[in-house]
């Protein structure tokens, strides 16, 4: 329960609302139709997400936490998931040697294959789901965006 006094919060304008609503529309329909046509050729997003960051990665290869942090996702969680896609043979764990705790998510050579089998299909959803209902305006703008929050500003 929250300690702040109701009278303290600053409660969205009736536009604010509105957009707040748009983006989150539009958020869960473009995750929800990429996910659904991963999910047709046997990977989840997060799978995707963990093999197409580990594919850019020197050696193929992230440590736990850099990957977790990418993914904005707790180590623990990251580690459930990678063992069950090392169960499935598309990476593989590596000691870490600069740090103790930790490990190395490596990308397997199967892995890697299941990538360049995705990869196509994915494109494909993205500009379904995405790009193609855009203008070149739409995609600027979405850009600048994405600038202002990642920064914070």
């Amino acid at each position: 329960m929250s300690t702040t006094s109701s009278d303290a919060v600053r409660w969205l304008e009736a536009d604010e609302e509105r957009a707040w609503r748009a983006f989150r529309r539009v958020m869960i329909a473009v995750q929800t139709g990429t996910a659904h046509d991963l999910a047709a050729i046997g990977l989840s997003e997060a799978d995707y997400e963990v093999l197409s960051t580990l594919s850019e990665r020197p050696g193929h290869t992230s440590s736990l936490g850099e990957q977790a942090t990418k993914m904005g996702w707790s180590r623990s969680r990251l580690s459930r998931h990678a063992t069950r896609m090392e169960a499935r043979g598309l990476l593989r764990r590596a000691p870490d040697e600069s740090d103790g705790r930790g490990c190395l998510l490596v990308l397997t050579d199967d892995g890697l294959a299941a990538l360049r089998d995705a990869a196509p299909a994915h494109l494909v959803s993205v500009r379904r789901h995405f790009i193609d209902r855009l203008t070149p305006d739409d995609l600027a703008a979405i850009e600048r965006i994405a600038q202002h929050l990642e920064s914070g500003g």
